[in-house]
C-alpha cells in the first residue's frame, strides 16, 4: 500500500488537515477550485488535477466536502478509478445513512471504509489536536489509525459505519439547540437588568448548565431513577414562571416555549410526583427505546 495520504476538498476544514500533515506524510490533495488548490501550495505536498488521481497516488484518502451528495460523488469517483485506495476516510460531515451507503458502495470493491466525524475548529485541526467521532469495522478501523492518529488529541471508536456521524450530527444538534435556548435566557436576564458576566457565571455553576448532563442524564436515567428529587409538578410550574415573565419583559421565546410541552403531557399523564427526568420516560415510550443502562 502507498504510504501517500490523499485529501479530498481543500476547503477550510480540509486544508487545515492538510497543514497537520505537511512534511509528515507524503501527500496529495485535489479541489475543483483553483484558488483553493493555489491557497495549499506552499505546504509540503502535491496538488492533483483530479479524484482518479489521487486515486492512483493515495493508499488511504481523507474527504472533506461541503455537503452529502459531494460525498457519494466522490466516492463513486475514487472507486471508478483504475487505481484504489486502500481505506476512505469520511470526515465530511453527513448523515449516517449517506455514510452508510459510502460503506456500502465501498464496500463493493474491496475498498476499507469509515465516518471520521470532527469535532473541533480549524486552529486545533492545524495543530492536529482535534478529537475523532469513528465509525467503522474493527478492520476498517485498524486501517485508517495511523493517518488518524496523526490529527488527533482523542478517537472516540463508537462501532459501526454511521455511528461517528450520528454522534457528530446529535452533538451539534444538542450545541444548536441550547444556543438558542441561551439567547433567549441571555434576552431576559439583560432585560431584567442583569449583567451578561453575572448570568454566565451563575450558569458555569456545577450546579447550572451541567446539572441537567451529570445529574439527569447520567445518573437518573441511566439507573431508572426518577424517585424524589425536583418533581416534574415543580419543574413545570417553574417553566411557566418563565414564559410568563418572558412575556411580561416582551421577550419572544421559541425554544424555552417548546421545551415546556412535555412537561404538560407528563403532569397529564401523572407523573407529577416523579423527579423531572422522568419526562426521559415519554421518549422510551414514543421511540421505543430504554435509557436504563443493561449490565
Amino acid at each position: 500500500m502507498s504510504d501517500t495520504v490523499g485529501v479530498i476538498g481543500l476547503g477550510n476544514a480540509g486544508s487545515a488537515l492538510c497543514k497537520a500533515l505537511s512534511g509528515r506524510v507524503p501527500l496529495v490533495g485535489f479541489d475543483l477550485s483553483a484558488a483553493r488548490r493555489d491557497a495549499v501550495a506552499s505546504l509540503d505536498m502535491t496538488c492533483a488535477g483530479s479524484v482518479a488521481e489521487v486515486a492512483a497516488q493515495a493508499g488511504r484518502i481523507i474527504l472533506s466536502l461541503p455537503k452529502p451528495e459531494a460525498s457519494i460523488a466522490v466516492v463513486d469517483a475514487i472507486l471508478a478509478a483504475g487505481h484504489r485506495p486502500e481505506v476512505v476516510i469520511e470526515t465530511s460531515t453527513v448523515t449516517p445513512k449517506t455514510a452508510i451507503d459510502c460503506h456500502g458502495r465501498c464496500a463493493a470493491h474491496g475498498v476499507a471504509f469509515v465516518d471520521a466525524a470532527i469535532a473541533g475548529g480549524v486552529a486545533s485541526m492545524a495543530a492536529a489536536k482535534i478529537t475523532f467521532f469513528l465509525g467503522g469495522s474493527p478492520e476498517d478501523v485498524a486501517k485508517a489509525r495511523p493517518v488518524l492518529d496523526l490529527l488527533a488529541d482523542r478517537i472516540f471508536e463508537l462501532g459501526p459505519v454511521g455511528a461517528g456521524m450520528g454522534v457528530k450530527v446529535v452533538n451539534n444538534g444538542v450545541m444548536h439547540a441550547v444556543m438558542v435556548v441561551l439567547i433567549e435566557a441571555f434576552a431576559m436576564s439583560t432585560k431584567l437588568g442583569v449583567p451578561v458576566q453575572t448570568m454566565v457565571d451563575v450558569l458555569n455553576r456545577e450546579e447550572g448548565l451541567l446539572r441537567p448532563l451529570v445529574h439527569r442524564v447520567q445518573e437518573r436515567m441511566q439507573q431508572g431513577d426518577y424517585g424524589a428529587g425536583m418533581s416534574v409538578s415543580n419543574a413545570r410550574k417553574d417553566s411557566v414562571l418563565a414564559l410568563e415573565t418572558a412575556q411580561q419583559l416582551g421577550v419572544p421565546l421559541f425554544a424555552t416555549l417548546a421545551s415546556h410541552t412535555p412537561y404538560e403531557i407528563a403532569e397529564a399523564k401523572g407523573m407529577g410526583e416523579m423527579d423531572y427526568a422522568a419526562l426521559a420516560q415519554l421518549w422510551e415510550d414514543w421511540s421505543s427505546l430504554s435509557f436504563k443502562q443493561t449490565g
